[in-house]
């Protein structure tokens, strides 16, 4: 049935005039704004002020060395006083490990970097300390950095762990400059500010990536293509059903059609929409693999996990978009921006670590469906789809939103049904029936 034909009706500043037009309007979209500034921008003002119990290794690889007839292991010393330093927010989680407990920390990305004191630390800072000998090379302790934990991570790990190893440097020093005094030995000026500061701090690619990965940014791209593909997907899938059975009408440009209303439960539409959401989640998935990995190069590997694992994310987000929408109507699609997109990406942990977001957003973050997705992503694509990097976590809350998205959705649909709160419109209703008896 089609409705193309001119009706005479008000005009543009006769509506505009009419106070009850801008009310829902207003309201709506000044809260929405207020709450999207607050939301996004409330998150990412200070990483390093909103710091809490950052993993960060510490190794002594130091075996240490007799000094002054004493044996000694400067580099226990160093390891000990900077994971007992002060620190009154419980900003850095240190963690003593050894090189291999580090590597698999690294590995899986339980650790964001590692401050290492190499083999001989003690003999080197010995031989520096001892006098009438020419200058040795300097002590070293090594930064190895973890990049697959996202950019911002590493770089707060790196910045943390070069400052512990500044202070540690500051610290020998005085202890050296003040033994060469004792001594009675006189030092140039260039060996006192070697002395002052002895320590030089490399920074290493602790767990590196592949040249096509973002520089760890790839894998929260990915993530929120996942999660666009599931949510304009329903949207779509739901508007189109609804045009399908005559409860919306189609408009295209100036064409205007609206098919006859088919009677059908909301449980019934309900069941339509989400199987058209996982089914076309197949499509969705298989395309953005495509152009990211076929035709832009990502680096990826474990393919075959990393579609499955895309196509079910994605079904998951349709689903719960799908279940928010037959149960709130046409707010639906502001619900479900806010639980799948609003709230989701400040709280994902993926471009800002958890551990430098405020409290808000940690408590988010532990069923925001983006940080399960993401966790579950990066993992696949840079920690050798481990399950502890996150992999694990990320399936069991993909099952459990596919639960809650059923139960929820059918749930409120069951219970419309039941109360004869049906969709039918009485301008679409078909007229009853007369009834006739035999002659």
């Amino acid at each position: 049935m089609s409705s193309n034909q001119a009706a005479p009706g008000v005009t543009a500043w006769q509506v505009l005039r009419t106070p009850k037009i801008w009310v829902v309007p207003v309201i709506v979209i000044g809260l929405v704004t207020l709450l999207l500034s607050l939301i996004y921008m409330g998150g990412i003002l200070d990483p390093r002020g909103d710091l809490h119990r950052m993993p960060i290794g510490l190794v002594n690889a130091d075996q240490g060395a007799t000094v002054a007839g004493q044996p000694t292991n400067l580099g226990a010393q160093i390891t000990t006083a900077i994971a007992g330093s002060p620190d009154p927010h419980g900003q850095v989680s240190w963690r003593l490990l050894d090189e291999a407990e580090a590597k698999e920390g690294l590995a899986s990305a339980k650790l964001y970097g590692v401050l290492e004191v190499p083999e001989g630390f003690t003999a080197s800072v010995a031989a520096l300390g001892a006098t009438g000998q020419q200058t040795p090379p300097r002590p070293t302790m090594t930064v190895l950095t973890n990049p697959g934990a996202g950019s911002l991570a590493s770089s707060l790990a790196n910045s943390i762990a070069q400052q512990a190893a500044h202070t540690a440097s500051l610290q020998l020093g005085a202890t050296l400059t003040s033994g060469r005094q004792a001594q009675g030995a006189t030092a140039t000026n260039a060996e006192q500010l070697l002395l002052a500061d002895p320590i030089t701090v490399n920074v290493v690619v602790g767990h590196p990536l592949g040249t096509r990965s973002g520089l760890g940014l790839t894998a929260f791209y990915y993530t929120l293509l996942l999660v666009l593909a599931g949510f304009l997907g329903a949207n779509v899938i739901s508007n189109s059903v609804d045009v399908a059975l005559g409860y919306t009408a189609n408009e295209l440009g100036p064409l205007r059609t609206q098919l006859p209303t088919v009677p059908i439960s909301r449980t019934q539409t309900l069941a339509i929409t989400s199987t058209m959401s996982v089914v076309l989640s197949v499509l969705t998935s298989s395309l953005v693999m495509l152009a990211s990995v076929g035709f832009l190069d990502m680096d990826a590997s474990h393919l075959p996990l990393l579609w499955i694992f895309s196509v079910c994310a994605t079904a998951a987000v349709g689903l719960g978009v799908q279940a928010l929408l037959a149960a709130f109507g046409g707010i639906g699609q502001l619900v479900a921006m806010f639980v799948f997109i609003a709230l989701a990406l400040p709280s994902s942990g993926a471009t800002i670590p958890l551990q430098a977001l405020p409290d808000f957003y940690r408590v988010l973050s532990e069923f925001e469906p983006m940080r399960q997705l993401a966790d579950g992503v990066r993992a696949i694509l840079y920690f050798d789809a481990q399950g502890d990097a996150g992999l694990t976590r990320a399936w069991i809350m993909i099952s459990v939103a596919v639960v809650a998205a059923l139960v929820f959705g059918f749930g409120m649909t069951t219970y419309y049904d039941r109360k004869g709160l049906h969709r039918i419109v009485p301008e679409h209703a078909e007229p009853p029936v007369a009834a006739t008896g035999k002659p």
